[in-house]
């Protein structure tokens, strides 16, 4: 799996709140926090001081609107989720690495949403999801991922573009996936994999 050093800028969705140690380092970590409206609510209550909060403001209770004003960020837009708003944000900010956490974990349309968007946001910067459960990855050609003997891995084509595997327990050739179940469930043999391919791919590792 991926070795994270501390992100350049997070962003913290109105999802489920991280539980999982690994999220949670890398929120204390973060040098640049931005929060989407709904979720500012919550990490203010636990004591975090975002450095951003992006989306529509709907969510966002009067007393934390006016008292994070000076770093509140609206946007109206109806064509956007806050998640992309706060993503499209941090690049105008000069940020190129992001880590999404709180992107999962309450309504099953928001989670699928919020997932198949990395494909979008791969496009502007490199990103990565980081669950309670594992890690979200986008790509659009050949990459190779760190990995352990066992890990579990699923993969899932935004594109009908044909992929190959290396280092996986059940080895794609050229395969089309025209199902995101397709490639689900597949497991590392060793410290590294390799998948090759034209289209854009959401790679998810499961933590140890």
């Amino acid at each position: 799996m991926n070795d994270f050093r501390p992100p350049s800028a997070l962003i913290i969705a109105h999802g489920r709140y991280p539980e999982h140690p690994l999220p949670l380092s890398l929120i204390r970590e973060a040098t640049y926090i931005v929060c989407t409206d709904g979720a500012a609510n919550d990490f203010i209550d636990r004591g975090g001081r975002p450095d951003a909060i992006v989306g529509d403001c709907d969510s966002l209770s009067e007393e934390n609107r006016k008292r994070y004003a000076h770093i509140l960020h609206p946007n109206p837009d109806q064509e956007t989720n806050d998640l992309t708003k706060s993503v499209h944000y941090c690049v105008a900010q000069g940020y190129r690495e992001l880590v999404i956490v709180g992107g999962t974990g309450k309504r099953e349309d928001h989670t699928l949403g919020n997932i198949s968007l990395l494909a979008e946001y791969q496009q502007m910067a490199k990103v990565v999801m980081v669950t309670n459960w594992g890690l979200f990855t986008p790509i659009s050609g050949s990459t190779i991922f760190q990995s352990f003997r066992g890990e579990q891995v699923s993969i899932f084509a935004i594109d009908p573009v044909a992929l190959t595997t290396q280092g996986l327990k059940y080895p794609l050739q050229q395969r089309v996936l025209t199902n995101w179940w397709q490639g689900t469930l597949n497991e590392s043999l060793g410290d590294r994999f390799r998948i090759e391919t034209d289209g854009r791919i959401i790679v998810f590792q499961a933590f140890k």
